[in-house]
């Protein structure tokens, strides 16, 4: 029960040690006394909140804001002491604001708990008791063997025991938990993979010992004690065994499993994990604001209560003839009764802190999200993917970047690699219509530059390639030059995690560089592109792998089918940054063959080619290529053996496996002879120039960070816009030392300063840039902060991270982006203030940890330039217009208690101090800040330079916060005043001579105010749509209407009729409609005024564009009113001609009708229906 209870509450039970034990078929030992391990259940949580603690925990959750909890402070003061307002008027607003919140809240997390339920109810075959039962997903038990069929999801993460194959392998998709959709190999140790039905899996003894549930997806450790005959045996478990709970089973019939982690512990939930809650640069303004008007509310709050005990210092005023005091007042506590007239002022003003802005903003986000969803400009056909929105919340800082990081490879490329070059033993080749091409003369050459290789698919052995090579090679040296290209290919098809979806090789070629290979009958799935794309080409010239059966792996050469034993894989990781196989081969040699960056393969050879290779690297990397070389080495019989001992020594580790692993590897891959090296090609995605070049001009610097090296990402950055060729390119590269980097970086700042015209691009690699960022911070960014550019490459993940945030926190604090495709560039999209993820074909990790995420690079401008710059004009709006109308609602308050003696008398009803702000003057607002279009968005995509007016919160400034509370206050003013002047001395404003009173007075003042702030949003509104007629002059008529009824009806549940009849009586006098028409006039005149000035006089450059686009339109209209007039003269005269020759002038009057309607105002899809139309009644 405890279990459950803490299950509810979100705790995991304890962890007793650090790995577990778990009996397979939970078969317990029977001697002894065996306490077994306590698991949790199978059960997936992802809902927040349980029927027993969504109230208080959502209620906890709500009053950790500030206005929140500040307005239930000033409830429970309205409930504990006299005050002049009505508990009602902090407390309905409040119980709104809480309500719809919470609604919101609980429906999002019913969604999750039904989702839950048909996860956790979902049937499952089980083995028990010696049969095969059915039962639940949430009843599987860690210990269980669980049995999956094809195409199922495993319900839990099982250590693979058998499949319906003998050598107990299955293949896996993993797409719906890093969205790689490739297929991945796992197989079963040798001692349970031939167990394959329920009977013999009911008699395995076995123990499996693994580390505790971790999130990272791509770590297992631990080893199966397996009992047979009275002896044990241990095997190693590692990532390959582990079929992870979210996989889906493919290509294999069934298999079964052991469960090792259950329910919450599985890596699947482990990944659950929310970000880091990342706010806005608007948020952070607001609640500067909010502290603000806290401090206006606090001052009005003392001032008006010193005022009061100033007047009531005069004794005829302290105890008026009319108000005589009780005992108990003139005997109560001085201070006691300071405090309570203080918190009373503090109640009667307490409308300056708008709370529905909140409620507001939470709605417009989440509505305004949707537009981005929507817009088919952020569509991508091809791969019929749409723009995603997973934080709303950060809508508005899209239009606040300063900074752009971005990965290369996915990112600004297509990640569809196609192999172009290969130099093999320090010969440069190229393939050239599926052939492949040395470039440069062979030995025997007479024939220019290009030797081609042709097809030799006629030849079927290497006695045949001796003599009849089409290499045009010497004799002696042809099967010698045979042997170097068969073992560079071979290492090529065999060095790899390639898998087949299908085999069919009875047409595969036989030539070993031209073949009549069919990319539709073998088809390849890989993790990596680049992978694929050189199985492929190595299938192209003749070494073709087909398939790899248990431990045999199946290349095809010349027509002949060699098998070779994989014996062990050497998993490539980001330190070594390279991936080994060790292979038998047909006749008994043992064989590494190593692939990886030239960086970490070239120092570890001995042998081959080695200059030459590196030169040619080189080469093909400044042409913008990715580079891999190749090696091998042959073990003897005694040196295998030892390998093979230390690997299994470090594989059946628990404790430091990776370490011990890392040095094994290190152990194996050394003494290597270099092969050659490969290149393939990345293209450039679409019109990622144009957006990069886009971006500068908006005033955002673009920072590449890759992991591609130097030579390479310039390249690329050269071709892509990033650097262009007037730029001074400065290098921070190969640094050993803290000294030496801090000399070179001095260098480079006083290069800086001595040429600040010509701008300045920065490339810096990782080893450099750790020493830089470990002791020359300050001045590394200092450098950084001056250069237009900056190229990062060979670059880990948790560097990239730690790049940005060393801007975000340098003195400026300016806004950055991170945008990256694949699950390494995941650290620096969480890191960034804006993350966005490309839906690439590296997975979708870094679209699912992104805020938002795209298809394409491309995209990338409008989202920034035109859905980000109207979110942040629109969300600045609404702030500043909240806080404005709330200043209009309040002041008028503060200066009735002058007239009133601080008296704490209401200026208005309380219906209508709690309607305000939720139905008189919300929708409005709220609807503009979904649909205002302040300027077109393609002049915005036109005109980068527009999102400069608008970048570091400008909107949002502390001038412009001033304007906009000036504003309000001199509004306000002019409410009160206003009709206390033309009203408030006149007693016979009413036909029966009858006088206004204080709560006409106070509704004369609030029907002032609800049409001028209502007209003020009007004022500000470019983009009418009839939405914004409907709730703008809506609200005004709701008004009105509801003052009438209300104000019309003795109400049987209300204690005071203050308003019956004062509505209809205020709206009898002539001079109540002549001091409302004069006072909201006299408001928005001035506003006006000052607007036209500063457009006149003073215009920003989206003023400007704007007066150009309505200058457009209207010359347009003009054109197309002549037009239109020119072509009704013509018709009329063309009529009469046409009474006498009728059948000669039609074909003439159709041309002319068709002409007037193309005008430079009728290109749209809409003018040239309207045409097809014309010209389709005609033919009538």
């Amino acid at each position: 029960m405890w279990r459950w209870v803490r299950q509810q509450l979100g705790f995991d039970p304890p962890h007793q040690s650090d790995t577990r034990t778990i009996y397979i078929a939970n078969r317990f030992p029977q001697y002894g006394h065996y306490t077994p391990q306590k698991f949790i259940d199978n059960r997936i949580i992802s809902s927040k909140y349980t029927v027993w603690n969504f109230v208080p925990k959502n209620l906890f959750e709500q009053f950790r804001r500030v206005a929140n909890f500040y307005f239930l402070i000033i409830f429970l003061v309205q409930l504990m002491i006299d005050t002049p307002t009505s508990p009602v008027t902090s407390g309905l607003p409040l119980f709104f604001v809480i309500t719809v919140t919470a609604i919101k809240q609980g429906y999002e997390d019913w969604l999750r708990h039904i989702s839950d339920n048909e996860v956790n109810g979902a049937p499952v075959y089980v083995v028990r008791s010696g049969g095969l039962v059915t039962t639940r997903s949430k009843n599987i038990r860690v210990g269980d063997i669980v049995r999956v069929a094809k195409n199922e999801i495993f319900p839990a993460d099982l250590v693979l025991l058998s499949s319906d194959r003998l050598d107990g392998s299955c293949h896996v998709t993993t797409a719906s938990l890093d969205g790689e959709t490739n297929l991945k190999t796992h197989v079963a140790v040798p001692e349970t993979a031939v167990l394959q039905t329920v009977a013999n899996l009911d008699t395995l003894i076995a123990v499996v010992e693994c580390q505790q549930p971790e999130a990272d997806l791509y770590r297992f450790m631990g080893r199966m004690t397996i009992t047979q005959q009275m002896e044990e045996i241990v095997r190693p478990l590692g990532p390959e065994s582990l079929l992870l709970r979210g996989a889906r089973l493919k290509n294999t019939k069934e298999i079964f499993g052991v469960a090792v982690y259950t329910g919450m512990e599985t890596k699947m939930a482990l990944n659950y994990k929310s970000k880091s809650q990342k706010r806005s640069a608007v948020e952070k303004s607001m609640n500067t604001f909010l502290i603000i008007y806290l401090i206006i509310l606090i001052s009005e709050a003392i001032i008006s209560t010193i005022l009061k005990y100033t007047w009531q210092a005069e004794e005829k005023w302290d105890e008026p003839w009319y108000n005589q005091k009780t005992e108990h007042q003139r005997n109560s506590s001085k201070i006691l009764k300071f405090i309570s007239d203080f918190l009373a002022f503090l109640v009667l003003y307490n409308f300056i802190i708008p709370i529905s802005l909140y409620v507001t903003v939470e709605l417009q986000k989440f509505l305004g999200s949707f537009f981005i969803g929507w817009d088919l400009d952020l569509y991508h056909e091809e791969s019929d993917e749409k723009a995603q929105v997973n934080t709303s919340d950060l809508n508005e800082e899209l239009g606040q970047v300063e900074y752009v990081f971005t990965d290369k490879t996915g990112t600004l490329t297509e990640n569809e690699m196609q192999f172009r070059e290969c130099s093999i033993n320090g010969t440069k080749y190229q393939e050239i219509n599926g052939r492949l091409v040395s470039e440069g003369p062979t030995p025997d050459s007479s024939e220019g530059n290009l030797s081609y290789l042709t097809s030799l698919s006629h030849l079927n052995n290497l006695s045949h390639l001796a003599t009849s090579s089409s290499f045009r090679t010497s004799p002696e040296n042809g099967t010698e030059l045979i042997k170097e290209h068969d073992l560079f290919f071979k290492a090529v098809s065999l060095c790899h995690t390639v898998q087949i979806s299908s085999v069919q090789t009875d047409s595969i070629g036989d030539g070993p560089w031209q073949s009549s290979f069919a990319p539709a009958q073998l088809e390849y799935y890989a993790s990596s592109p680049d992978e694929k794309a050189l199985v492929e080409a190595a299938a192209r010239f003749g070494i073709v792998f087909v398939g790899n059966s248990g431990e045999i792996m199946e290349v095809k050469t010349l027509g002949k089918l060699e098998r070779y034993k994989l014996l062990h894989i050497l998993e490539f990781d980001p330190d070594r940054r390279r991936m080994s196989v060790i292979v038998q081969a047909p006749s008994g040699e043992k064989l590494l063959f190593v692939k990886g960056a030239e960086s970490s393969i070239l120092p570890e050879c001995i042998g081959g080619e080695i200059e030459k290779t590196r030169i040619h690297v080189d080469e093909f990397a400044l042409k913008g290529l990715r580079t891999l070389c190749m090696a091998y080495r042959q073990f003897t019989s005694k040196e295998y053996e030892e390998i093979n001992r230390r690997l299994f020594e470090a594989r059946t580790a628990l404790q430091q496996r990776e370490e011990k692993l890392a040095g094994v590897f290190q152990f194996i891959e050394k003494d290597l002879i270099l092969l050659g090296a490969t290149a393939v090609e990345d293209k450039l995605q679409d019109k990622v120039r144009e957006t990069i070049e886009a971006l500068r001009m908006a005033g955002i610097k673009v920072w590449v960070l890759t992991g591609d090296k130097h030579e390479t990402a310039v390249s690329v950055s050269l071709s892509c816009g990033h650097f262009h060729r007037t730029m001074n390119i400065l290098e921070l590269l190969n640094q050993k030392s803290d000294s030496e980097c801090a000399e070179k970086l001095g260098q480079l700042a006083r290069r800086i300063r001595e040429d600040h015209v010509i701008q300045h691009g920065l490339v810096v690699d990782g080893t450099s840039l750790s020493l830089a960022l470990r002791e020359h911070e300050k001045l590394f960014m200092d450098v950084c902060r001056n250069c237009s550019a900056v190229m990062c490459c060979r670059m880990a993940p948790l560097q990239k991270a730690k790049v940005i945030r060393l801007i975000k926190i340098s003195p400026e604090k300016p806004i950055t982006l991170a945008i990256g495709d694949g699950a390494n560039d995941v650290s620096m999209i969480q890191e960034a203030h804006v993350g966005i993820g490309i839906m690439g074909k590296e997975g979708r990790q870094a679209a699912r940890n992104s805020d938002y995420a795209i298809a394409r690079f491309k995209f990338l401008s409008k989202l920034l330039f035109v859905h980000g710059h109207f979110y942040y004009i629109r969300i600045a709006t609404l702030v500043q217009y909240f806080f404005y109308k709330n200043v209009c609602f309040i002041t008028p308050q503060f200066l009735y208690q002058f007239y009133c003696l601080f008296s704490q008398q209401t200026l208005y009803d309380s219906v209508y101090l709690t309607l305000y702000n939720i139905c008189f003057t919300s929708l409005p607002i709220l609807i503009y800040s979904l649909l205002e279009q302040h300027i077109d968005p393609h002049v915005l995509q036109n005109k980068p330079t527009l999102y400069r007016d608008i970048s570091k919160n400008r909107q949002l400034s502390m001038k412009t916060f001033l304007y906009w509370t000036i504003l309000g206050f001199s509004h306000a003013f002019i409410f009160f005043f206003g009709s206390y002047f033309l009203i408030g001395k006149d007693t016979s404003l009413l036909g029966n001579g009858q006088m206004f009173g204080n709560w006409t007075f106070g509704t004369l003042v609030f029907t002032v105010m609800v049409i001028t702030v209502t007209a003020k949003m009007a004022l500000e509104t470019h983009f009418w749509t009839w939405i914004n007629h409907l709730v703008t002059w809506g609200s005004i008529l709701f008004y009105f209407v509801f003052s009438l009824f209300y104000g019309g009806i003795l109400w049987p549940f209300l204690s005071s009729q203050n308003m019956y009849f004062v509505f209809i009586q205020l709206l009898s006098s002539g001079s109540a409609w002549f001091a409302i028409i004069l006072m909201v006039v006299t408001c928005l005149f001035l506003d006006i005024v000052k607007k036209v000035f500063d457009r006149q006089f003073h215009p920003t450059n989206i003023e400007k564009a704007q007066m150009e686009e309505d200058k457009g339109s209207v010359s347009s209209a003009y054109e197309f009113a002549e037009s239109k007039h020119r072509g009704e003269d013509s018709r009329h005269l063309l009529a009469e001609a046409c009474s006498q020759q009728d059948s000669s002038c039609t074909s003439l009057l159709k041309q002319i009708q068709v002409s007037s309607a193309w005008t430079p105002c009728a290109a749209s899809q809409k003018e040239k229906q309207r045409v097809h139309l014309l010209e389709e009644c005609w033919s009538e």
